[in-house]
């Protein structure tokens, strides 16, 4: 009896994480104002600005883009997968991935989003590599090549894993 009663509290000590992912969407709607605050502040000096930092801004634009996606997918993975299963009526617009995403894909759907956020940063740096010291430039390299070489292994240890299920 007692331990029927330990485990549907625990069992219903998930729904702790609700308002975390709740609070996820709030970082989204942080992202969306932040993005429109860069777009409106180039917008009247457009024709001032100069070609590098356009491309500048608009990396950081694709960059703000990524982060909200990966907020995406771990908000309503997370919930899926840790809370509660997602219902939505028949018509309303559904996700392909929703209620697909176990951990071990969202794990390496996060890593392939930091690589590819990384990248972006890196792109940035090395358009502005004439201003930054050789060993700072080494250190971003190093560190980019450890989340590649991160998500890397863990995607052949979750294929690893896989296969031999």
């Amino acid at each position: 009896m007692l331990e029927k009663v330990f485990e549907r509290i625990l069992y219903s000590a998930r729904w702790v994480l609700a308002p975390i992912y709740l609070g996820l969407s709030f970082a989204i709607l942080a992202l969306t104002i932040k993005f429109f605050q860069e777009l409106f502040h180039v917008l009247p000096h457009i024709f001032e600005t100069s070609e590098m930092d356009l491309v500048l801004l608009v990396l950081s634009l694709i960059d703000i883009s990524l982060v909200g996606g990966l907020l995406v997918m771990v908000m309503f993975s997370g919930y899926e997968n840790f809370v509660s299963q997602i219902d939505l009526k028949e018509g309303d617009q559904k996700l392909d991935w929703l209620g697909k995403l176990d951990t071990g894909s969202l794990k390496n759907k996060v890593a392939a989003s930091i690589v590819a956020i990384s990248s972006i940063h890196l792109l940035k740096i090395f358009m502005n590599a004439d201003k930054i010291e050789n060993d700072k430039l080494m250190w971003y390299v190093i560190i980019h090549l450890t989340f590649v070489l991160s998500a890397f292994a863990m995607g052949m240890l979750d294929k690893l894993t896989r296969h031999n299920h």
